[in-house]
Parts: structure tokens; sequence; C-alpha cells
């Protein structure tokens, strides 16, 4: 007996080749069957890429992030490429003769739907392995993203908004080596006093000590701007951000908002005195699932609206990207095996458009997932050459109430895939005794006292 399948749209046809995820179920657009799913698989690896960009899943007259991102899209390399089929696309991309000199040039070529095809027909080990091959770099007090560095950025949340739990938590971070993509606080309290006290401590610890490295409080993007105009130091941007026009409106934002923020801090930064090694000002977190969660998915499925989000992401040339993968919950990913094929996902489509992108490797308690299943996105993550992950004490929020991965975890990932921190960093850990070479000082109780005396010192000279 022939089954047969009709998909009446590319919205359907990209839902149904999805693989399995909670939030696609819950939407009513999955594939009710691997049948069904390998079917859509087929078909759309038949399409061509220009059959894709003609024919957006989002009509641009309704939505601002589809009209951004064909508007983004640079001709000219695109017409080289337009007549591939999806699945030539991704024998391109994975051929051994294939180099990051060749996909760099085509990142602009392709809209986030084409990435989010082309991933659609990849296995895990496909997708660490193409991803693998592209290395995004981006500059703001370091460098960050080149090949053989792994960033962290170190996140000393306080469930009270406490400067001097903050500021230990920090200083512990800095003891592991780690800290280097962003010293990136979640304020438990969204107010102008919260975030400018915490971006003011902060500071002040990053100078007083030298430390190249960013400094930024992920409050909500009106709130920073409004920090900043009372003369509060603002290194990083952030915003969360997702794949429609209805869903960013739901945090609170517009495109015109992120224009208008990032000019305000390149404004500022070329009026501080601060060492800036290049004008990345910005700080982005997305998730799949979160244009479901806001009602606002058009019947796309939550990965391509993810691809879709990073095509936000790199009109404002960002300095750090990354994706809470496993925090939304398990409505929209529901266990391990999920969780790691969307962190996956996320990695790869974003180094093809063009992203410095990071991952917060993580899940909430009542998720089908353990610390176990993180260490295995975080190794598989390393495998491909992820920017950056989380440094949380213990691997536990207390503030957020999630798991996500510790100090301990990133030296372990550094170690296993001999990597190393960001260049800048290296030498301040160097000098500072933290580090000898490319590897962690093993600092015995009188020496990591000796660091904690200077750090008592520095708070009392400064606060």
């Amino acid at each position: 007996m022939i089954e047969r399948f009709d998909f009446s749209d590319l919205r359907e046809l990209f839902a149904k080749a999805n693989e399995e995820k909670s939030g696609d179920q819950l939407a009513g657009i999955a594939a009710r069957s691997e049948r069904e799913r390998v079917a859509a698989k087929h078909k759309l690896a038949d399409l061509t890429l220009d059959e894709i960009v003609r024919r957006p899943l989002i009509d641009p007259s309704e939505d601002d992030v589809t009209r951004l991102t064909l508007d983004a899209c640079d001709q000219k390399a695109f017409r080289g490429i337009a007549s591939m089929t999806v699945g030539e696309y991704r024998e391109f991309i994975l051929d051994d003769g294939t180099t990051d000199a060749q996909l760099q040039p085509l990142q602009r070529a392709i809209i986030p739907e084409v990435a989010a095809a082309v991933t659609k027909l990849m296995s895990n080990k496909d997708l660490v392995l193409a991803a693998a091959k592209i290395r995004n770099v981006t500059r703001c007090r370091n460098t960050m993203g080149e090949r053989g560095v792994l960033g962290i950025r170190l996140q000393p949340n306080h469930p009270a908004d406490n400067i001097g739990g903050i500021l230990l938590a920090a200083f512990e971070g800095l003891l592991y080596g780690c800290g280097d993509a962003v010293l990136g606080v979640n304020p438990a309290t969204d107010s102008v006093d919260t975030v400018s006290a915490i971006l003011v401590a902060l500071t002040r610890l990053v100078d007083a000590y030298e430390i190249p490295t960013q400094v930024c409080c992920l409050a909500h993007i009106t709130t920073q701007l409004a920090a900043l105009n009372r003369g509060t130091p603002v290194d990083l941007l952030f915003q969360s951000i997702a794949g429609t026009e209805a869903a960013n409106r739901s945090f609170g934002i517009t495109l015109n908002m992120l224009r208008e923020g990032r000019e305000q801090v390149l404004e500022q930064h070329r009026q501080r005195d601060v060492r800036w090694v290049g004008d990345h000002a910005m700080y982005f977190e997305t998730g799949q699932g979160s244009a479901l969660s806001a009602e606002a998915h058009h019947g796309v499925d939550q990965l391509t609206l993810e691809a879709r989000a990073y095509g936000v992401a790199r009109a404002f040339e960002p300095f750090l990207v990354n994706s809470v993968v496993g925090f939304i919950g398990p409505e929209y990913l529901y266990d391990e095996r999920q969780i790691i094929r969307a962190g996956l996902e996320d990695h790869f489509m974003a180094k093809l458009l063009g992203l410095p992108m990071g991952c917060d490797v993580c899940y909430t308690n009542h998720a089908a997932a353990d610390q176990n299943s993180a260490d295995n996105l975080l190794l598989l993550l390393s495998a491909a050459g992820c920017n950056y992950f989380m440094g949380v004490p213990c691997s536990d929020d207390v503030m957020l109430n999630y798991q996500s991965t510790s100090y301990h975890d990133a030296l372990a990932a550094r170690r296993l895939f001999q990597l190393r921190p960001a260049p800048e960093f290296l030498a301040w850990l160097q000098v500072m005794g933290i580090y000898r070479g490319t590897e962690p000082a093993s600092l015995d109780s009188s020496a990591r006292r000796q660091l904690m005396r200077g750090l008592e010192a520095t708070l009392e000279r400064t606060f």
C-alpha cells in the first residue's frame, strides 16, 4: 500500500520536516508520523533556495522581521547559490573541501529560512561537523570567537540583587578563569536603581583589577538605557529577541528601539576613557518556543522562528548571542533528546548566518533532563566550536531557579578540547597568577587567600 503526503504550503512543509518538538506538537503543526516527517524532508531537499526566498513564510507586509531579513540579503552573493536545492546546499556545507573562507561570504547571502531548511536535513553529527568549520569573531573590550578559544559568561546572579554577593560570586568565577565573554547579571528587580547599582559595581571591579572583559546587566532595554542616561556605564546593551514582529512586541521592543539603543551605547563608548578593541556593543538571547509562548508564531515551526530571531540579531552586529536552550520548559522542548537537538540546531544556524553564537546549556527542574544531559550537550557544542557557555556557581542559578553549567564545567570543556580563554583575558589571567601558560594554575589555599584579601582591599577602597 502506497501512502501519499501532501503539504499545502511552505509553512506546513517546514513544520512537518522538523525533528520532533513538543512545542510544534502543542501548536498542532508537527508531523503526525515518522513517515510523514521523512516525506517532508525529501520534498524540502528538492526545493531550490530561490523558491524559499520568493515564497516568504510570513507576509512581509505584516511582519517587520520578514522585511528586515529580505532587505538585508546580499542579492549579488545569493545569485551564485540561488539555483541550488536545499539538499545540494547541505552537501556543499558538509563537503570536506568547503572551508570557512568559502562559507563566510555567503553568510549575508542567505535568509534565515534557508538556514532553517538545511538544518532540518542534518543529523546531530552533521550539525557539529558543519558548525565546527565556522568562526565568527567579535570585539568589544576583548576579542571573542577565535579558533581555539572558549569563552565563559560569568553569571553571578543573586536573588536579592545584593551587590556584595554578586561581587563575591564574580570574583570566585574569575579565580577559575571564567568571565572573558562577559560579567553578566540577571537582575531580580528590573529597576533603574538596581541596574545602575549592578553595572557600577561590576565596572568598578573590572577597572580596579584592569580586567579586559565586558559588563552587562540583563534587564529590559528601556531600563538599561534609562540607567545609561543617568551616566551609568554600559558596555553591552542586552535584549531578548524573537523571530516575529508580534513576538518582539510582546517583549516590549521594536526594531527601531534596538537601532536607537545601539547608537546610544556606541556614543557613550566614544566618550568613555576605556580601551575598546572593537565596536560590537549588543548582547542578544533567544530560545526555541518564545514566539509560540507569546501566541505570535503565525503557524511557523519553532526552529524556523529561532532562525528568524538570528536574522534580527545579525542586523545589529552583536558581540554575543546565545540560545537559552532548555529554559523555556518541557512544553516546547520536552526532554534531553529534544533539548540537545535544539541546542545543536541553534548553534549551527546562527554560525551559518554569521553570528558569534554561544549557548546556555540548561534545563528547568520539571523537564525530563538532568545534569548528565547538560554535560552531553556541553561536550557536543564544545566539539562544534561554540563561542561561549555560562559559568554559574555550582551550575544552580538561585535567582532564575534553573540548572546551567558551572565554572568547573567550563574548565573541563577547555581541558578536554584544548581550548583557552580570550587572548586579552588569558594574558590578564597569567599576570594575576591564575593561569600558567594556557592552563589554570594550581592555586594553593594561601594563594587563594592572598587573592581574596586583594579583593577585600579593593572593595574597601572603591565602595
